[in-house]
C-alpha cells in the first residue's frame, strides 16, 4: 500500500521558490532544495518527478502569487487610467528597497531567459509568454491612460515599455539605480508620448 505524503506542496513550493529565484535552476542543488523544503530527494522526485519537475512547479508559483496580483489593476475588465502609472511607482518604489525580493533577486523568469535552461522549448515558452503577458497588461494600462493615441501608437509604445520593464528586471540585481531610471523612462514615454 502507497504511504500518503505528508507535508504541504503549496509550502514546499514556495520554498523551492525562494532558493530557484535567488540562485537559479542550475544552481540550486538537490541539498539546498532538500534543506530548503525539508524534504528528502526521494521525496522530492516522487512528488515533482525531478528537480525540473519541482522547479516549473515554483515558476508557475511565481507567476501566481507574485506577478498576476502584481498586474491585476491592468488585467481587470475596466482598467484604471492611472493602474499603468501606478504599477510604475510601486516597482520603482520597491527597487528602491534593497532587501525587497524582486530588487535582490531580479525577476525569476527573466534571470531563468538568460540561463543555460533556456534553451529547453518548454522553458522558453513560458518566458516567452510571461513577456506577452506583460506587454498586453501595459497596452491595456496604455489605452486606459493614452487613449488619445492611435492603436498603431498604443501597441508601439507599449512594445517599448515591455523592453524596459524586461531591462530593469535584468539589470535590478547588479545596479538597482539604472534600473529604476528604466522604469522612470518607461513611465516617461506614457506619459509625455505625443
Amino acid at each position: 500500500m502507497a504511504r500518503t505524503l505528508a507535508f504541504d506542496s503549496t509550502a514546499v513550493i514556495k520554498k523551492a521558490r525562494s532558493l530557484f529565484w535567488a540562485k537559479g535552476f542550475e544552481a540550486a542543488s538537490i541539498p539546498e532544495l532538500e534543506a530548503a523544503t525539508g524534504l528528502s530527494r526521494s521525496s522530492i522526485y516522487n512528488s515533482f518527478g525531478s528537480k525540473r519537475g519541482l522547479f516549473d512547479a515554483a515558476v508557475q508559483s511565481y507567476l501566481n502569487e507574485i506577478v498576476r496580483p502584481r498586474l491585476q489593476p491592468l488585467t481587470t475588465e475596466n482598467v484604471d487610467s492611472d493602474a499603468l502609472i501606478e504599477y510604475f511607482d510601486g516597482l520603482i518604489s520597491i527597487f528602491s528597497q534593497p532587501d525587497a525580493l524582486p530588487t535582490s533577486n531580479g525577476c525569476m523568469l527573466i534571470n531563468t531567459a538568460s540561463s543555460p535552461l533556456s534553451t529547453d522549448s518548454h522553458v522558453s515558452a513560458v518566458v516567452q509568454a510571461y513577456r506577452e503577458e506583460l506587454e498586453s497588461a501595459f497596452s491595456r494600462g496604455i489605452q486606459a491612460f493614452r487613449g488619445d493615441l492611435d492603436s498603431a501608437v498604443q501597441q508601439r509604445l507599449a512594445s517599448t515599455v515591455t523592453g524596459l520593464v524586461v531591462a530593469a528586471f535584468a539589470l535590478v540585481r547588479i545596479a538597482p539605480e539604472q534600473a529604476r531610471t528604466l522604469l522612470e523612462d518607461a513611465k516617461a514615454l506614457v506619459i509625455s508620448e505625443p
